[in-house]
């Protein structure tokens, strides 16, 4: 009998969504544990979201912002179960598709939930920024990467324990260009991805700036490109890597040592 685990990771979440958005990831998932990663709280939120009482939901709170990267990965690391999932915390992936995502698993080492396959269904509607330059950046992702997915940031993903021990140490990125980094890696890897059109519906009152965000994201694309390369044992990336110093990966940074694997 497999066992679930799901991360959320959240910055300056709605209490009343992130709680609802729990108790159905509870109902339709039966995890054995779901972690909230919470980020740069002031005590009020901490108080608010530490006080959600669901059963199997713990948080992990620090006073600081790490980026969703660097959350997710230090919430991955202090759970033990079969599976690992993570969801964004505003619940813009409704419970029952996250469930579909993690099902996909019985087929895959990696499961990417995805709002631009052709049979994802998306309920509400992004500005034309952020359409644009989010189909931008996936048109661009495909034709750089070795994962040719129709969506590389949808905030809904699951992996096998094995296949998160072998990806593990090749994750860098902290913010949000570790979903694309992730995805990369398991490609490069050789794992076995499978992309699952969701239903997604766009939440209102995103922090993020599409258009920074999207410039920051491509950069890091080619960084990720790089050490995907390298990965593969690739003589031309070898010789770049060795004119550089390599900042350690995520698992070895001071913050995730905190609560997981040593």
């Amino acid at each position: 009998m497999t066992r679930l685990g799901v991360v959320i990771p959240a910055l300056q979440p709605s209490v009343p969504r992130l709680e609802a958005y729990l108790r159905d990831i509870v109902d339709e998932l039966d995890p054995h544990v779901v972690r909230i990663e919470l980020d740069d709280p002031d005590a009020t939120a901490s108080e608010a979201v530490s006080s959600i009482d669901v059963p199997t939901v713990e948080v992990n709170s620090v006073p600081y912002r790490r980026g969703k990267g660097a959350a997710i990965t230090e919430g991955f690391e202090a759970i033990d179960t079969d599976r690992l999932a993570f969801a964004d915390a505003d619940g813009s992936t409704p419970a029952s598709e996250l469930a579909r995502v993690v099902d996909a698993l019985e087929g895959a080492d990696v499961a990417a939930g995805s709002r631009r396959h052709p049979d994802a269904h998306v309920v509400g509607h992004q500005t034309f920024a952020r359409r644009f330059l989010g189909d931008g950046f996936a048109w661009f992702a495909r034709r750089l990467l070795d994962a040719e997915l129709y969506d590389y940031q949808c905030g809904a993903k699951a992996l096998t324990a094995e296949a998160w021990e072998r990806v593990r140490t090749h994750l860098y990125e902290p913010g949000f260009a570790w979903d694309v980094e992730l995805l990369a890696m398991a490609a490069a890897l050789g794992l076995d991805i499978v992309e699952v059109p969701i239903k997604w519906e766009d939440m209102p009152g995103s922090t993020v700036d599409p258009v920074s965000t999207t410039f920051s994201l491509g950069a890091a694309l080619f960084t990720t490109r790089h050490r995907a390369k390298r990965l593969q044992n690739s003589r031309f990336h070898g010789a770049i890597a060795a004119t550089r110093e390599e900042t350690p990966p995520l698992v070895d940074r001071e913050q995730v040592h905190r609560g997981g694997r040593q």
